[in-house]
């Protein structure tokens, strides 16, 4: 017992002390520096990880980027993507501060885990703004929150399709007419990122209402916040690296924060709504579309059957649009979102 109390003590300081450093370091004068950090995470039924964050200050004072990955394990090209950017981004051509997590949550990641941290079976992308005495993944959201979103001026959560998810390529914002400013330079940042899709999401967020998703609490907090999803089916691919990397880039080029990069001008399409469709049933999913397929409303896109091969089900597009994301493998249960479909643009 005396020995547990110990380490259970040791652990504490360890925590406050990697913590401590990470904001020292990030509040201190000097300047063109680059510097990597674990901050370790516990909760009281002795679940333990360490959260990755790399600092890159640049010589000059400016606004403060930052860059989250991984806050699902299983969607693997944001994960190499911020890698790739923490070993490429020299400190002498920034201007500003960049914060770069390439692993938000490192449990999901090492124990190949969709959606959830294992330790504790929580989903880290619903659970914003966290709670500091919480469970692990709450404990991580609320690090998240406090010590990254409450820091930076623009967030910038980068996703792809988990294990089950077939997607297209988008950058995605809130368009919160509660401050029009906000909501006028994230829409300028999406525009500018090479995405050809950018997708606007409608918010009616409360101050008191739980934001649950990452970037969503950013924007609740009055931040830039923006989002990337690339790459699918919790499988790496070099493309959809490249892609997030381009939109990094032509993101800071156009904050004039990283001398090497320049933003250019892409042609795109703004997909204002969104709808879902859910399933009704449980069974065996099958379809043969696709994300980035064009749907007509009421089309069948695919059929949900039982264990034996009998189809129980159609599902049919509630709006003609394209297929943003949709269930790429065949389990299926019930209120699960089977597709999401973008409309309201113009072709």
């Amino acid at each position: 017992m005396k020995k547990a109390f110990i380490l259970l003590i040791l652990a504490l300081n360890n925590n406050i002390y990697s913590q401590s450093s990470f904001s020292s370091f990030l509040s201190n004068e000097n300047r063109s520096e680059k510097k990597n950090f674990y901050v370790k995470v516990n909760d009281h039924l002795k679940n333990v990880d360490s959260i990755p964050i790399c600092v890159i200050k640049g010589k000059e004072k400016g606004p403060v980027f930052s860059i989250i990955a991984g806050v699902h394990g299983y969607e693997y090209p944001p994960i190499i993507a911020a890698q790739e950017l923490i070993q490429e981004i020299n400190p002498e051509l920034v201007t500003g501060t960049l914060l770069i997590i390439p692993m938000a949550n490192p449990s999901s990641f090492f124990n190949r885990s969709p959606f959830i941290n294992p330790q504790d079976h929580i989903n880290l992308n619903r659970t914003f703004p966290g709670n500091k005495k919480g469970s692990i993944t709450e404990k991580i959201a609320h690090l998240l929150t406090t010590e990254i979103i409450a820091k930076s001026d623009v967030f910038l959560d980068i996703h792809g399709g988990d294990a089950n998810e077939d997607l297209t390529p988008f950058v995605c914002y809130y368009n919160n007419k509660q401050n029009l400013e906000k909501t006028k330079q994230t829409k300028r940042l999406a525009e500018i990122s090479g995405f050809k899709h950018v997708v606007s999401y409608p918010y009616t967020l409360k101050k008191s209402t739980p934001a649950k998703y990452a970037f969503k609490q950013a924007v609740q907090d009055d931040k830039v916040a923006l989002s990337i999803e690339c790459g699918k089916l919790g499988t790496l691919q070099k493309q959809p690296v490249k892609m997030i990397k381009k939109g990094v880039y032509n993101m800071l080029a156009e904050m004039k924060m990283y001398k090497n990069s320049s933003s250019t001008t892409t042609n795109f399409v703004t997909i204002p709504k969104q709808s879902y469709l859910k399933a009704k049933k449980q069974g065996i999913f099958t379809s043969t579309y696709k994300a980035g397929d064009i749907v007509s409303k009421n089309e069948i896109v695919g059929y949900i059957k039982n264990v034996f091969g009998k189809t129980i089900a159609e599902l049919k597009a509630p709006n003609s649009g394209i297929i943003l994301y949709k269930i790429g493998t065949p389990p299926v249960n019930i209120n699960e979102t089977v597709m999401c479909i973008g409309f309201g643009f113009k072709q």
